[in-house]
């Protein structure tokens, strides 16, 4: 069976082929859509897309010509997942992180050797885009950087460095808050929105959550980067219980994907760790998530997070240490308080730039965690709906 799953996931990589009228591709990978559509998508610094490709969106003043073509979807479910997230480099008024600095920002290395462990299927939880101010002035660790929605700066925060990556396997792209139409949401929607583009119609501030089926396993991918956290927003939030009430007809098992996790945890007042997505929060009006979704995969909070809930929730896993700047987060992250009757039973935190790698064993996956340069650093277990991660 291992093998058949492989040879089908490969079959997407066709595009991936060197052509010789691939000499102006500036960026290249596949992602999967709504239904599990497989879509080879390049970049072009050119007027023309490379055969068989159909423009996706023209150039315009900001961005190059973007090319899309149908890929061969996988039929059978993937058995090595990597997930990482909130990747970019932060450059915002005074708060500057040294992009320049591979120690201080190391996305590439990262993702160079994240490749290396040749995974069927990647998971980016959101948050690609951090460089919204100029560099200040005479500041050495990020001079020369671009900023901004535009090609310079997608290419620079993310396209480049997660070149090896994106050559390495097919993508499940979730929208981050820094995707919102605040921020760079325009350029993401052109870029990796999952539906078709349109450079006239306004920026959609939320896209509609959407299913990839595997056989035996089904992500639903879910847009929350408008979701406030601390705040509670009463326009979002019949949207979300419609797409939270659309989960009990999921399939089972189903991992909710998304980037605002709906109870992850921050250190709070005497150093204890709160938190919790109160705009989610309301939407689920007390009620548990419905009983298909197994697992939660989000990022935001950046650390690694392994959370156990009370109750029926489906624990959830967070990967938002792909670059940006870490947050600080207790390591024990039992009890957390949410304000709501959802309390974390188990949890803990893990510090420091990473990813994490999901392979299947049996009915249960290992969830083993690296650092930046690809170190093995920790050994989960993901079985059922619980998370173990031993000392």
């Amino acid at each position: 069976m291992r093998r058949f799953a492989l040879l089908s996931l490969a079959l997407i990589f066709v595009p991936f082929a060197a052509r010789a009228d691939d000499s102006n591709v500036l960026a290249r990978w596949v992602q999967l859509g709504p239904g599990g559509a497989a879509e080879t998508r390049a970049v072009v610094s050119g007027t023309a897309c490379p055969a068989p490709m159909q423009p996706r969106a023209a150039a315009s003043a900001d961005f190059p010509l973007l090319c899309a073509a149908p890929a061969a979807a996988p039929k059978h479910a993937p058995e090595r997942i990597l997930v990482l997230g909130d990747t970019g480099c932060r450059i915002k008024g005074s708060l500057v992180q040294p992009c320049n600095d591979p120690v201080q920002w190391p996305f590439a290395a990262l993702a160079q050797s994240a490749a290396k462990f040749k995974p069927d299927l990647v998971i980016h939880v959101g948050d690609y885009l951090y460089r919204e101010t100029p560099c200040p002035s005479g500041n050495a660790g990020c001079a020369g950087t671009p900023y901004g929605d535009n090609w310079a700066t997608w290419k620079a925060d993310f396209f480049d460095p997660a070149a090896p990556l994106l050559a390495a396997a097919p993508w499940v792209i979730v929208r981050g808050n820094h995707e919102d139409c605040y921020r760079s949401g325009p350029g993401y929607l052109r870029l990796l929105g999952p539906v078709a583009f349109d450079p006239n119609a306004p920026c959609a501030d939320h896209v509609a959550s959407y299913s990839i089926p595997f056989d035996g396993l089904n992500f639903v991918v879910m847009d929350n980067a408008s979701a406030q956290d601390t705040s509670v927003d009463p326009s979002a939030v019949p949207v979300y219980q419609s797409e939270f009430a659309s989960l009990a007809n999921a399939p089972e098992p189903t991992w909710l994907l998304m980037h605002r996790p709906i109870w992850g945890a921050l250190t709070g007042p005497l150093g204890l760790p709160v938190g919790g997505n109160q705009t989610m929060i309301a939407a689920l009006g007390g009620s548990t998530l419905p009983a298909p979704v197994a697992l939660q995969l989000a990022g935001h909070i950046h650390v690694f997070e392994a959370l156990n809930y009370n109750d029926a929730e489906p624990p959830a896993m967070l990967s938002g240490n792909g670059g940006d700047l870490l947050d600080s987060v207790p390591t024990d992250l039992t009890p957390t308080v949410f304000g709501t009757p959802i309390r974390v039973k188990q949890g803990l935190s893990v510090p420091g730039f990473g990813f994490f790698l999901m392979t299947k064993v049996g009915r249960d996956w290992n969830v083993d965690l690296y650092d930046a340069s690809g170190t093995f650093t920790r050994r989960c277990l993901f079985t059922g709906r619980h998370v173990d991660c031993p000392n």
